[in-house]
């Protein structure tokens, strides 16, 4: 038994006829293209963590207090930047 069920002779004539369908070209463009698309996901996740990180390493507890302040006097940053 293989997979699920299904043997290793059934695996081997589905790859055949996948073969078969799209050759042997198409399958390895399709193969080089989620390759990339994984290693692009990778990338940008390792990014958004490292920018996660810094962004706690940014705040600092003057930059937590300064913005308490502008909540409690009822004052958005935004609101002092128009006036």
């Amino acid at each position: 038994m293989g997979i699920g069920g299904i043997s290793i002779w059934q695996l081997l004539i589905v790859l055949a006829i996948v073969i078969l369908l799209f050759g042997t070209k198409k399958l390895k463009n399709i193969g080089s293209d989620l390759g990339g698309a994984v290693k692009g996901f990778k990338g940008a996740m390792n990014d958004a963590k490292e920018a996660a990180k810094e962004g706690a390493k940014d705040d600092s507890p003057e930059k937590i207090e300064k913005a308490d302040d502008s909540v409690i006097e009822g004052e958005s940053t935004r609101e002092k930047d128009k006036v």
